[in-house]
């Protein structure tokens, strides 16, 4: 189960960052736009280090108050999930005793 729950973070991930990067090429030429809440819902289901990470290096969505809320508190749930569903390995890892 970790390594399917894993592939399944990374490409939502990496479809975030995409859905966000398009949003911001859409944004610039004035063009039909990605609904924020198609972001937030990506962000919602796994995706919120790719919106986050688009957010910085596109400054796109950093001036809206329930962005820069929002995805930081999913981000850091999320990593407390993960966390929690690899501790053995973490654990492992640093060769901690737990």
């Amino acid at each position: 189960m970790g390594e399917l729950f894993l592939f399944y973070i990374i490409i939502v991930n990496l479809i975030s960052f995409g859905r966000m990067s398009a949003d911001k090429r859409k944004s610039r030429r004035r063009a039909y736009r990605i609904s924020e809440r198609e972001l937030l819902l990506l962000a919602l289901i796994g995706g919120s280090a790719g919106v986050w990470a688009a957010m910085y290096m596109f400054r796109h969505k950093t001036k809206h108050k329930l962005f820069v809320i929002t995805v930081p508190v999913l981000l850091g749930f999320q990593g407390l999930l993960v966390f929690f569903i690899y501790r053995e390995s973490f654990f492992n890892f640093f060769q901690l005793g737990v």
